[in-house]
């Protein structure tokens, strides 16, 4: 039985039909989204070159994750358009990144004196206000709300007032509806970026006319790799018996099929240390090296510690062809910035996309933190795999299911 063009049509159906649980995370990071968005347009051609041209990651796929910029990838790659069909292909989130991320991040307007500058903005307030990318949002967004996505997805937040995580999940806004926000306010709150964009607050009604509350920031003070919560996510709704999911034994965690995709980091350069960081006061924290170390430092940690995590699993059960992280900690000066959104250095974070595509599969290094080729199968190749076993995944779901409707 081969797939075909019109099967695309059909709503993915559920892992119970199937043999995996099939997870796609995408890491915060500001205008580096350009990474994996170069990345998940390679994926999806590929996916096209098997199912036709009308293939789209969220076809494919039981859960996105994503925080912060991954956040706002994973409404676009999710959301239903007039025909119920996404509302951006892959390669359109590239060209939304080139297009807006310049008047998202206007850059400084007084080069002469680039660090006083932004010592004036540390003590004034966020770094740019945000309404370009509010009103750009819900434009693109307009009234659609979480349950409404075309596959589950799980959006991190962090509520400044509560002084806890909200995880915006499809999994959960069935049992909470109060959750039932727009995704254009739950994006603008997973990317409010400390010192760089506004919190946001906003309101929902639950149906009983309860209000609530919400006063978000960035996602990526929790968790700026959101793989582990996609994956809490779906063991919560294992536990409690959903009948879309298959009972998973802990041996059998190398049934979850994951793909995570970073947005690169400056690890490697290691340009801060601890003689210089003893030194520095709250403006240093935030102002240092023209970057800001203090948040640099939280989105770094969580996103390691997933990694670490994820890493040590799939490789004590053997099952690490099941997962894959791709992930450039190489990145130096401007391109490993989260706002430089100049012509010049959108070129360089799509290089850096399309350099990842050959590089060697990478593993962390549990003792030193570094990424290290782990095959001799480069990214590009590990994608190909992948896509055919997505592929094969969609194809026996629909032949299994009574609702399926597959064409022989």
């Amino acid at each position: 039985m081969e797939a075909t063009s019109s099967s695309i049509s059909v709503a993915l159906q559920p892992p119970t039909y199937g043999n995996l649980i099939t997870v796609l995370s995408i890491d915060g990071g500001g205008i580096r989204g350009l990474i994996p968005a170069t990345i998940l347009t390679f994926l999806e051609s590929e996916l096209q070159k098997l199912d036709g041209e009308e293939a789209r990651i969220a076809d494919y796929f039981d859960v996105i994750a994503g925080t912060s910029t991954g956040g706002l990838v994973t409404a676009m790659l999710t959301s239903p358009n007039e025909k119920n069909r996404p509302l951006f292909a892959a390669k359109d989130i590239k060209d939304f990144y080139l297009k807006q991320g310049p008047k998202i991040f206007p850059q400084n307007r007084c080069p002469l004196f680039p660090h006083v500058t932004k010592i004036i903005e540390a003590l004034s307030g966020p770094k740019y206000n945000g309404k370009y990318l509010h009103s750009l949002v819900k434009e693109k967004l307009g009234n659609t709300r979480l349950h409404q996505t075309l596959t589950n997805v799980v959006i991190p937040t962090f509520d400044i007032k509560q002084l806890q995580p909200t995880v915006f999940s499809s999994f959960e806004v069935k049992k909470n509806p109060s959750i039932d926000a727009l995704l254009s306010d739950v994006c603008i709150a997973t990317s409010a970026a400390p010192t760089y964009l506004p919190a946001h607050y906003f309101q929902t009604r639950h149906p009983s006319g309860e209000v609530r509350d919400f006063n978000l920031i960035d996602g990526g003070v929790a968790a700026n790799n959101p793989a582990l919560i996609a994956i809490g996510e779906v063991t919560k709704e294992v536990s409690r018996g959903s009948p879309d999911f298959f009972p998973i034994k802990p041996e059998e965690f190398g049934r979850f099929l994951v793909i995570s995709l970073g947005t690169g980091s400056s690890k490697a350069e290691k340009k801060y240390d601890a003689r210089v960081a003893a030194k520095w006061g709250v403006l240093s924290w935030l102002t240092e090296g023209g970057s800001t170390p203090i948040f640099d430092v939280f989105t770094q940690a969580s996103a390691d510690m997933v990694h670490f995590h994820l890493s040590t699993v799939f490789q004590a059960l053997r099952t690490e062809k099941s997962y894959l992280r791709i992930q450039d900690d190489t990145l130096r000066g401007n391109v490993s910035s989260v706002d430089i959104a100049t012509k010049k250095n959108l070129d360089l974070l799509v290089k850096v996309g399309q350099g990842l595509l050959k590089k060697p599969v990478s593993r962390v290094n549990l003792d030193t933190g570094v990424f290290e080729p782990s095959s001799e199968e480069t990214n590009e190749e590990a994608l190909i795999r992948f896509a055919k076993i997505l592929s094969q995944e969609r194809l026996l779901r629909h032949a299994r299911s009574p609702h399926g409707h597959m064409v022989p």
